[in-house]
């Protein structure tokens, strides 16, 4: 389950600096929302996926961790990014 090149690169536009800004927190953060997300949809056809659910409660540890770091770092960044986002209710 890889994000495709045209969802990656909106992606890196949407929440990078310029087009080559792909080691940023923000777009690491992103782009493991959207493997995330993919990742659940397909864990709810297939509940037995067992290698798939332990992949995805470790994407959601490091984008966790991420986020904290962004916390501790840009306040105003961290709160602006989960309201795009819509991670954090």
């Amino acid at each position: 389950m890889s994000i495709n090149l045209k969802n990656k690169q909106d992606i890196i536009k949407e929440f990078g600096a310029n087009e080559k800004d792909t080691g940023s927190v923000e777009v690491q953060i992103a782009m493991y929302t959207q493997k995330i997300s993919e990742l659940t949809e397909h864990l709810k056809s297939n509940q037995k996926d067992f290698a798939t659910k332990r992949g995805l409660l470790m994407m959601v540890g490091k984008r966790k961790r991420l986020l904290s770091y962004l916390k501790d770092r840009n306040l105003e960044g961290y709160r602006t990014l989960i309201k795009k986002l819509g991670i954090r209710g």
